[in-house]
């Protein structure tokens, strides 16, 4: 059986497809029942005529019903709670506990009754006024569908429908072109059977989600370059993520790409000293969270050689000795593990432990550990920064406190930079060295702890410099801050009262709604 499309609120079989897939379990590495079509460009044209019939008629519903939407939407998910962990369990292998039902999940639902919340209380699209000279401004809808590519590690937070990016882009207004990651067409499928009766319930366009299984990676250019996309969402590697922004840029569309990040940990001597146990069961815990396949795994860390860096490396390297290797997404994620040994291990890098496929069922790659002088991290500093996606880091070994300094401002972008210091300040004054380096090159800078997991919290920032993204000032994470992503910033000037949006008149439209107002921002009506 070849699954359905979900195209202008109805399901139905693809048009001329270019092929089928099937996805594989990965823990067996056996293919799993059903396929989906491979669209071709005749799919895709009728999923961006119907979204642009709904552009409209989602501006004209206005906030509250989409919020309305949001919030029916995440009541039947979570309806669907079992259904999904399981089949997100055998597309993934990720464990159901409690990765998938008790931490994953949770996140889904809430990200989706957050992104509600935002788009009632209406704040995020900064409303301000300028009453001397009557100009009013506001964040609004691009006028176009957000076209969403999702990445395999996270099948519910970051799925394509109902994930961040997701919820983000109906917050501001949007419709959704939702591409799903092969890996897990099935829980997406899931996921989006959920969307109609919730949009149809809230009085939404049912071409306001649209789901396309998969397509040619030339079509994927065509698709984000095209006249009548708002923007595109794009999580993965920075091969494919680079092609698609040339192709957005070269169209003039806006692109938002999180694409690869090394997020070095830096692990001062006065930390060693005082807490090497502590920091070595912390570093091994979080490289090897999800088999290691997360965004803000630690893949590089950075420690000055002495007596009591080599005994933490040895603490961990017995911790990576005497662990099971997990299981990885899939056959792309054990290849690219393989290449990335291969490619340490002929730069000079010394192989501190794993480094091979591991035995058992499914897609299996040891933890691997590669071990580097600085001065061999400096001859080429951006080689060593490429992101291996699974449980392999790399320990880089300063010569002196200059060295570190000079590795820390060789960094490129990236998501996450982690300083470990002395509780009792014995390193403020190397933390006062290299914070400034890490500061401008990283989207979060952490303290004392590993960065791996990203709260959805208002204050995140799940960004950062490229190449770890695109753009450094957007969060794929957080609302409302997340929403602006997918906005037009749009100026009234001089327009009568009664033809101004009704954010920017006189009245508070919710009565708790922040404006800024002359300069003060303000929940008061004129």
């Amino acid at each position: 059986m070849i699954h359905e499309i979900l195209i202008d609120g109805e399901w139905r079989q693809a048009s001329h497809p270019a092929g089928s897939f099937s996805t594989i379990d990965p823990g067996t590495g056996k293919h799993l029942p059903g396929a989906y079509p491979i669209s071709t460009w005749t799919d895709i044209k009728d999923a961006l005529e119907a979204a642009a019939q709904a552009v409209d008629e989602l501006a004209r519903a206005g906030p509250d019903r989409i919020a309305a939407f949001l919030e029916a939407f995440a009541e039947k998910v979570d309806g669907r709670r079992e259904e999904l962990v399981a089949m997100a369990h055998l597309e993934t292998a990720l464990p159901v506990e409690p990765r998938l039902r008790s931490v994953e999940f949770p996140r889904l639902v809430d990200q989706l009754r957050q992104a509600a919340q935002a788009c009632r209380d209406r704040s995020w699209c900064r409303a301000t006024i300028d009453t001397k000279l009557d100009i009013r401004s506001k964040y609004a809808p691009l006028g176009g569908p957000i076209i969403i590519f999702s990445p395999n590690n996270f099948p519910f937070a970051f799925n394509a429908v109902a994930g961040g990016d997701f919820a983000a882009a109906l917050a501001a207004g949007n419709p959704v072109i939702a591409k799903a990651n092969p890996g897990h067409p099935g829980t997406t499928r899931i996921l989006a059977g959920a969307a109609p009766e919730s949009l149809k319930a809230s009085g939404l366009p049912g071409a306001a989600v649209q789901v396309l299984y998969h397509f040619a990676a030339e079509e994927g250019l065509r698709l984000v370059s095209h006249p009548s996309v708002g923007a595109t969402a794009f999580t993965g590697s920075r091969a494919a993520g680079m092609k698609l922004k040339e192709a957005a840029d070269r169209a003039g569309k806006p692109i938002y790409v999180e694409m690869s990040s090394a997020n070095p940990v830096f692990i001062l001597p006065g930390a060693i000293e005082e807490r090497a146990a502590d920091i070595a069961g912390e570093l091994f815990n979080s490289c090897l969270l999800g088999s290691g396949q997360m965004c803000t795994r630690p893949g590089l860390v950075v420690l000055v050689d002495s007596p009591g860096s080599r005994a933490l490396i040895g603490q961990v390297k017995d911790l990576y000795v005497s662990s099971e290797p997990g299981i990885l997404l899939g056959p792309q994620v054990l290849e690219g593990l393989k290449e990335a040994s291969a490619r340490l291990a002929r730069s000079g890098a010394e192989l501190v432990t794993g480094g091979r496929e591991a035995g058992g069922p499914g897609f299996r790659f040891q933890p691997t550990l590669f071990l580097l002088s600085g001065a061999g991290f400096l001859r080429n500093p951006r080689y060593f920064q490429v992101e291996s996606f699974g449980t392999l880091s790399l320990i880089v070994l300063a010569r002196d406190i200059g060295e570190l300094k000079e590795i820390a401002s060789s960094l490129e972008g990236q998501l996450t930079a982690t300083i470990y210091s002395h509780s009792g300040g014995h390193d403020d004054a190397v933390h006062d060295a290299i914070e400034p380096f890490l500061r401008r090159k990283s989207g979060r800078l952490l303290n004392d702890r590993m960065p791996t997991g990203v709260a959805v919290s208002p204050a995140m920032n799940h960004g950062g410099p490229y190449p770890a993204t695109g753009h450094p000032g957007f969060t794929a994470v957080g609302f409302p801050a997340s929403i602006l992503r997918f906005a037009a910033l749009q100026c009234y000037d001089h327009v009568r009262p009664g033809r101004l949006p009704v954010e920017l008149r006189d009245e508070n439209p919710t009565g708790k709604m922040w404006r800024l107002i002359d300069g003060d921002w303000t929940q008061k009506s004129l």
